[in-house]
């Protein structure tokens, strides 16, 4: 079924994100890991994909060769091994870093040979070390490009794409950065889900502003509860985003004691979620890695 069918159909719901696990996980240890978020039913799961990394091994003749470094399960793997065991649609994430126009065309086909509906359209991020994002040779250098071109092959696919309320860290301005939004969706895009927020004026100014510019497709937010003192200092630098003062003084208040801070995150995190379904949001997708137990703890008490 289609993420924008499911939209039309059953509100609200909780929806999942989860990385392909390092290598040597096995499958039965990949869906023990979830069976307890689908335990709430949740319609669609998201799963990542990364571009390949790089090292450079030195040869007996003083060169160096570069070899491709793969360190977790392919998300195709992934995807199947979910759908071996529950009744859940699987989006794919399709990102331009590190493909060519030809390996998003056979992407697609494989993904609809196993019966998936849906795929998740990203520019990705860029290689460690490079300053600007840059296409591969014969690939997209923008979302709006992939989706276009995903659109263009197959017409009933139902196409995601990602968003920024807090705008991305690339875009000069919030407002540039919709009408880029906005060129995703004119390609063919059929719902946006967002990058995480923790203050939920900032999603709600930023949907009303989409609208503004012609935007209507669903905008669903996306979530992660805070659970480590670590993530306070990563998350911003890593996503640019910002921690509401409040919430960081009462995760700074619990010191070095990580029970308390992951429960004064994931109460945060609950009253969100509250907040913004009494703001008639059409579903909340949730951020798992790094946080299970606590994205376990937030939809049981929400959903």
């Amino acid at each position: 079924m289609k993420i924008k069918e499911i939209l039309n159909t059953r509100k609200p719901f909780p929806s999942l994100e989860i990385v392909p696990p390092q290598a040597g996980m096995t499958k039965a240890s990949l869906l023990e890991s979830i069976a307890p978020l689908m335990e709430f039913n949740p319609p669609f799961i998201n799963v990542t994909t990364h571009r390949d990394e790089y090292r450079y091994e030195p040869q007996p003749d003083g060169s160096f060769a570069r070899k491709v470094v793969r360190s977790r399960v392919s998300p195709v793997a992934v995807c199947a091994a979910v759908q071996s065991r529950y009744a859940v649609e699987v989006v794919p994430h399709m990102i331009c870093g590190g493909f060519s126009r030809w390996d998003a065309e056979s992407q697609l086909q494989d993904f609809r040979f196993m019966g998936i509906d849906n795929v998740m359209a990203l520019r990705g991020d860029s290689l460690v070390g490079e300053k600007r994002f840059t296409a591969s040779p014969d690939g997209y250098a923008h979302a709006s490009e992939l989706v276009a071109a995903l659109r263009a092959q197959d017409a009933e696919v139902c196409i995601g794409v990602g968003a920024y309320p807090e705008k991305h860290f690339e875009a000069p301005n919030l407002s540039t950065d919709i009408e880029h939004l906005k060129a995703k969706v004119d390609a063919g895009a059929d719902y946006i889900i967002t990058q995480m927020f923790f203050d939920n004026a900032k999603y709600l100014e930023f949907v009303a502003l989409c609208r503004q510019q012609g935007i209507r497709v669903p905008i669903l937010p996306g979530i992660k509860p805070l659970t480590t003192p670590r993530q306070l200092e990563l998350l911003p630098e890593a996503f640019s985003i910002d921690i509401p003062r409040e919430l960081e003084a009462q995760l700074r208040d619990c010191g070095g004691d990580r029970e308390a801070f992951a429960k004064a995150g994931t109460d945060w995190c609950i009253r969100q979620c509250r907040e913004l379904l009494a703001a008639g949001v059409p579903a909340i997708h949730f951020y798992t890695v790094g946080a299970p137990s606590a994205v376990l703890k937030v939809v049981s008490e929400v959903f």
